[in-house]
C-alpha cells in the first residue's frame, strides 16, 4: 500500500493498452486515489468505461493539455473536488506522422512547435497549474514519460527531440518545484506496444532490437512501468527528484546484442 490515501491525477489514458493506463492501475493496486484526463470527446467514452471498470466514482476530465484554458479549468476543478493533489502523471505527446518518418532535416517548423509543444510545454504549464494543490501535499510528486533521448532512433526524429526538451524541462521543473518540497521526475520505458508506438514506422523492428539487446533478454510490459512509477510516486521515493528512472530492462546500457557480441 505505497500510496494509501493518495490522490493521483493520470493525464493522457487513451485505452487499456496505454502506459498511463497502467500506472493508473498501479496506483489503484497501492492504495492510491486515481482521476483521469481524456484529451477528447471522441476519446471520452472509452476513457469513462476503463474509469467504470475499476470505480464508478472515479472521476474523469477532459483535457487538451496544450489548451491552457481547458488546464486551469481542470485543475479549478480538482482543487474543488479533492481540495489537494498528491501526485501528477503527465503521459502526453504528440508529433505529426508526417514529421516522424522523412528525417529531421524534413521536419516543417509547425512539425517541429507542435511536437515540442504537445510532447514538453505541456508538462510545464500541467506542472505550473497543479502546483497549488500539490504544494499542500506532504509528499507531491509529479512523473513524466520519456524514451531513450541518447541514441538516435531512426523514424522518432522529430519525437526524440522532443523528449530530451522534454527530459530538460523536468529537470528545471524539479529546480523550481523543489522549493515547495514537490518533486518531478521521469520513467524512460522501453519499447511497448501501445496506440502511440503504431504511429513510428519499424516499431516492429524496435521492439525485436529493444529484447535482443536487453540483458534480460526481453522487453518491458506496461505493468512493470506502472509499478515503478508508483513508487516514484510514493513517499519511499522521497529522496528522488530530477532523475530520468530506466524501466527497461537494461536494453539503454548496451551499445550491442548480446548476440553481436559473442560473435
Amino acid at each position: 500500500m505505497l500510496l494509501k490515501g493518495k490522490k493521483v491525477l493520470v493525464a493522457g489514458v487513451a485505452n487499456r493498452s496505454s502506459i498511463a493506463w497502467a500506472i493508473a492501475e498501479a496506483i489503484l493496486r497501492e492504495g492510491g486515489q486515481v482521476a483521469l484526463t481524456y484529451q477528447n470527446q471522441r476519446l471520452e467514452a472509452r476513457v469513462r468505461e476503463l474509469a467504470e471498470s475499476v470505480d464508478p466514482k472515479l472521476p474523469c476530465y477532459e483535457l487538451d493539455a496544450s489548451n491552457s484554458e481547458q488546464t486551469a479549468a481542470v485543475a479549478a476543478e480538482i482543487g474543488k473536488d479533492w481540495g489537494s493533489l498528491d501526485g501528477l502523471v503527465h503521459s502526453i505527446a504528440f508529433a505529426q506522422k508526417e514529421d516522424l518518418t522523412p528525417g529531421i532535416l524534413k521536419t516543417s517548423l509547425e512539425g517541429w512547435n507542435m511536437a515540442l509543444h504537445v510532447s514538453a510545454y505541456t508538462l510545464v504549464e500541467l506542472t505550473r497549474a497543479m502546483m497549488p494543490l500539490l504544494e499542500k501535499s506532504e509528499s507531491g510528486s509529479v512523473l513524466t514519460l520519456t524514451y531513450d533521448t541518447a541514441k538516435v532512433y531512426p523514424n522518432y526524429n522529430v519525437m526524440g527531440i522532443a523528449k530530451a526538451t522534454l527530459e530538460a524541462a523536468m529537470r528545471y521543473a524539479c529546480w523550481d518545484a523543489g522549493k515547495q518540497q514537490v518533486r518531478v521526475n521521469a520513467v524512460s520505458a522501453g519499447p511497448i506496444k501501445t496506440l502511440a508506438a503504431r504511429g513510428i514506422s519499424g516499431f516492429g523492428k524496435m521492439l525485436e532490437e529493444g529484447a535482443r539487446k536487453s540483458p534480460m533478454g526481453r522487453n518491458v510490459g506496461a505493468d512493470e512501468v506502472g509499478n515503478a512509477a508508483a513508487f516514484l510516486l510514493s513517499p519511499h521515493a522521497s529522496g528522488i527528484t530530477g532523475q530520468v528512472i530506466y524501466v527497461d530492462a537494461g536494453q539503454s546500457i548496451m551499445g550491442v546484442s548480446a548476440a553481436e557480441s559473442s560473435g
